[in-house]
């Protein structure tokens, strides 16, 4: 594994009011690594990727891509600069088709020499559709189908194939099996273990244990907005049960006591 730093937070803070949802999150993640961010609901998961990708404006702190600090206006934004997130809602418009899906807002055209008169090139887009669907392992029946037509499983695997299609250069999914069967969530774990082989980074925001101590490297806890552990589980002894003593406060590291 490379020792290049992906992503790293400073301070990373947000507060709603007097409502403290996220406090001095210090992060960092290296090239290749999984990492899966648990916690009890409420406890700053998800606040603290909607810092990192522009969702939500900070209230302070830094943040830094591959050595270049960034903050980010937007997610528009944050997806131009290389992090595809596939979020619980999977932002997917119902009424198009796999292809316009994949490309929406960054669509290949054709003919641009005719100035203002771009046309689509949908045969372009299909193509790098079909490429991005083999990379990841997903089977679409049919391309053409609206996504609407689809099963929540297909819905999903074509949110996480967006990431796939433009290399991204960090995928952040945000409970991306919670409302999928077994064998729908056993296709998108395969799908991880595939960017995984690719050395692709990846942070994943989870309740599942079985599936987290499966799939990653490390695992990062938050609790009342702050992180409280940093476990590595490819190299320590660490099993489920601690981390659930992490995630209620029965058990703490040093380092991190003051988030108990």
């Amino acid at each position: 594994m490379s020792e290049e730093i992906v992503l790293k937070t400073e301070d990373l803070t947000k507060h709603y009011g007097g409502v403290h949802a996220l406090e001095g999150a210090n992060f960092e993640m290296k090239k290749g690594e999984h990492v899966a961010i648990m916690g009890d609901n409420g406890a700053g998961k998800s606040t603290f990727v909607r810092q990192i990708t522009g969702v939500e404006q900070r209230t302070r702190g830094k943040v830094w891509l591959y050595g270049e600090e960034v903050s980010f206006i937007g997610p528009l934004e944050a997806r131009e600069a290389g992090i595809e997130t596939v979020f619980q809602t999977l932002a997917l418009a119902d009424d198009l088709d796999v292809p316009d899906n994949l490309f929406l807002g960054r669509e290949i055209t054709k003919w641009d020499w005719l100035g203002p008169f771009r046309f689509l090139d949908y045969k372009a887009m299909r193509q790098a559709t079909l490429e991005g669907l083999e990379k990841t392992a997903v089977k679409i029946p049919n391309i053409r189908n609206t996504i609407r037509n689809m099963s929540g499983g297909q819905r999903q695997c074509v949110a996480i194939a967006r990431t796939a299609t433009f290399h991204s250069r960090l995928t952040i999914m945000d409970e991306p099996t919670a409302a999928l069967g077994v064998q729908e969530t056993a296709q998108v774990e395969n799908i991880i273990r595939t960017l995984k082989e690719a050395g692709e980074p990846l942070i994943l925001i989870s309740h599942n244990m079985r599936q987290v101590m499966d799939l990653v490297d490390r695992i990062i806890v938050f609790r009342r907005g702050r992180i409280c552990a940093n476990l590595d589980i490819k190299s320590e002894d660490i099993s489920g049960e601690d981390v659930v003593g992490y995630i209620t406060g029965a058990k703490t590291q040093p380092e991190y006591s003051d988030a108990a």
